[in-house]
């Protein structure tokens, strides 16, 4: 990675961003021709904290003690580039089973119908390591043949051994996955660790 595609990619994610549309139902899901980037998650992943953490902002995406809190998906668009799509967080066990099932038909109708999707961040809290929620999701992105990328997120909180071990385990389980990007980013909020190289490869998705 280039110290001109890390400039490009802070230059993109820090400037113009707004708030598009907060999708509740597969008809409300706002037609755009841009390149787009989702970012899903088991609730309290840490994804409203990565977005904020991206895009340089503080209250982009809501941050929550209570997981469960995005039941719709939010859209934001950086400049004329990119759009970002913020998927409803997944098992979180006190949400009935009806609203699990409306949150799953909701993203599986999105992946369906997204065209212009890039790719799916799929984040880990690097803590709990993948579960088996997230195996699920996995296997949904693989048999509709969606190309994501995994993410640990909180690794401040970890040390260098442990988040060493993480990363390596994430990623041979990612290898096994015929749509995983082969790549693992270890990311931080707090810190800020690898928030440019992630930034980087998204931005780089524009171009393709």
């Amino acid at each position: 990675m280039t110290t001109a595609s890390v400039a490009e990619g802070r230059r993109l994610f820090t400037g113009e961003c707004k708030f598009v549309a907060g999708a509740a139902t597969a008809a409300s899901i706002p037609p755009s021709r841009l390149p787009e980037i989702a970012f899903a998650g088991r609730s309290n992943a840490g994804k409203s904290s990565l977005l904020n953490a991206l895009t340089g902002r503080k209250a982009l995406a809501r941050v929550s003690q209570s997981p469960g809190r995005t039941r719709q998906i939010n859209f934001f668009r950086l400049g004329d580039k990119l759009m970002l799509a913020d998927l409803p967080g997944y098992g979180f066990a006190r949400a009935s089973r009806a609203e699990q099932a409306r949150w799953s038909e909701l993203i599986t109708d999105y992946l369906m119908s997204r065209s212009n999707l890039r790719r799916v961040a799929l984040l880990i809290d690097a803590r709990r390591g993948l579960m088996a929620s997230d195996h699920e999701v996995m296997k949904l992105l693989d048999d509709m043949a969606v190309s994501y990328q995994l993410v640990l997120t909180k690794c401040d909180m970890l040390g260098e051994d442990a988040l060493n071990d993480v990363v390596a385990r994430v990623g041979d389980e990612a290898r096994h996955h015929k749509a995983a990007h082969p790549e693992v980013y270890a990311t931080s909020a707090v810190s800020h660790r690898g928030i440019p190289e992630l930034r980087a490869s998204l931005a780089g998705l524009t171009k393709r």
